[in-house]
């Protein structure tokens, strides 16, 4: 018997859970289990949906406090931002409630007599690979729009993130079949890829791309969100003060496991006063046990990431941090670094952690050839005080979101969310894009009979 094992990052001796991996065949079953449900479900009318996700949405609200705590424990998530989680599921899903009462298609001229419109059908079972960093909201905000229009739902999960999903697929109440969690790794994951009608995926480049390349050979439609090499440009003109706050929160909140984590920050014309300010906004972050209301950094999800962390720092001067903390679990401190070369692994790939490279140029022009001079290009933000130069830099830069005076981390769901590049594959997700990715669209043209 295989079995996958979750245990606390701040407490490894902890074991989450452990249980018996679904296998090939049980993924398998699963979808086939997915698809019987699957056909009630997309003939049930959008009120009985809406009012199915209704009461989800209520069920995750009532478990609040208990879903925050098992975030914690699990994933190594601090506190204020495990409870914000369960917030934002709780909203993903009552947004799609309502979504469900969208227009399902539209009429248009026929080029002769009759009707002539569209009609938006679910593909039938949506696969969904999740990671562990977001274990709630991220699985919700595919799987609520996947079911908001007609679909039925398998979800593999991360092993590290295996008790709250299986906790989640309890809570949320769906009828018999139609929401399923195989637990597993890789197995489950390609066979997952291998069986379902749609795929939606969360991850690293490197699978995503394998996910993709393997849903496309089916025909089957396919989106894969990666990672990013995230830049935040600092100007001369910026608060910063307030750039420096929000960049060490974007940087090493949650320990910097986040894809939208400031990864390089790119200073223009300043560079010693933004160090200055990011040096003296990182001390004041709190760094401990997940579970205390004052920790913004707990922390990694394993010993490997922590490992990974401490060693990315060779080759670059070290401003703060740098070092592996002595205490249970697998804690880093937040490191700021510079110096480095610009083949450096932290100028060119994503280290998932509490790390962040400062790089210095003398134009705006070189800012943003340095910010998109990556392989990723999910997010990048703009600190300035002038409202063209936010304008014109944000129309040059290569990432799917930007952002201005905000930090690269947040996403808000009811907006399309995805980036370029290697950071990206496929259609958008969340918003109303999602509709659009799990649904099919079917012309139908209506001549009179003749008679």
């Amino acid at each position: 018997m295989s079995v996958v094992e979750s245990r606390s990052p701040q407490d490894p001796a902890d074991v989450v859970a452990r249980v018996e991996t679904a296998g090939a065949a049980g993924v398998s079953a699963a979808v086939e289990r997915a698809r019987g449900a699957q056909a009630g479900w997309a003939r049930a009318n959008a009120a009985e949906r809406a009012a199915a996700l209704t009461a989800a949405a209520d069920a995750v609200a009532g478990a609040a406090g208990e879903l925050a705590a098992l975030v914690v424990r699990e994933v190594g998530k601090p506190i204020a931002e495990a409870k914000g989680e369960v917030a934002r599921s709780v909203a993903i899903l009552r947004y799609y409630a309502q979504q469900v009462f969208d227009p399902a298609g539209a009429v248009y001229e026929p080029s002769g007599a009759g009707l002539a419109y569209t009609r938006k059908r679910p593909h039938g079972v949506a696969g969904l690979i999740t990671p562990w960093n977001f274990p709630l909201a991220i699985p919700l905000w595919k799987a609520a729009p996947a079911l908001a229009f007609g679909n039925a739902v398998v979800l593999k999960p991360a092993p590290q993130a295996t008790a709250t999903a299986l906790r989640l697929a309890e809570l949320l109440g769906l009828p018999e079949g139609l929401f399923h969690v195989v637990p597993g790794d890789a197995e489950e994951g390609g066979a997952l890829v291998d069986a379902a009608d749609v795929v939606s995926f969360t991850g690293s480049a490197a699978v995503g791309r394998k996910v993709s390349v393997a849903a496309a050979g089916r025909g089957v439609t396919v989106q894969a969100e990666m990672g990013g090499q995230n830049a935040a440009i600092v100007l001369a003109d910026a608060n910063l003060e307030a750039a420096a706050a929000q960049i060490a929160a974007a940087a090493f909140g949650y320990a910097g496991q986040k894809c939208t984590a400031t990864k390089r920050i790119i200073t223009v014309g300043n560079a010693e006063e933004v160090r200055e300010a990011l040096v003296a906004a990182v001390a004041k972050l709190g760094v401990g046990d997940p579970a205390d209301p004052g920790t913004a950094v707990g922390p990694l999800i394993e010993e490997s990431a922590r490992d990974r962390v401490v060693s990315a720092a060779a080759g670059a001067r070290v401003l703060t941090g740098g070092e592996a903390l002595d205490r249970d679990g697998w804690f880093a401190a937040p490191t700021l670094v510079d110096g480095a070369p610009d083949d450096h692994l932290l100028a060119c790939e994503e280290v998932f952690g509490p790390i962040c490279l400062v790089q210095d140029v003398s134009t705006v022009d070189e800012a943003v050839a340095l910010a998109n001079g990556v392989r990723y290009g999910l997010v990048s933000a703009v600190y300035t005080g002038d409202l063209d130069r936010a304008l014109d830099v944000s129309a040059r830069l290569d990432t799917g979101l930007v952002k201005v005076n905000s930090p690269t981390s947040g996403v808000d769901f009811y907006m399309p969310f995805g980036g370029v590049k290697d950071s990206s594959y496929g259609p958008r997700e969340q918003g109303k894009a999602a509709q659009d990715f799990y649904t099919t669209t079917h012309t139908v043209a209506l001549a009179p009979s003749g008679r």
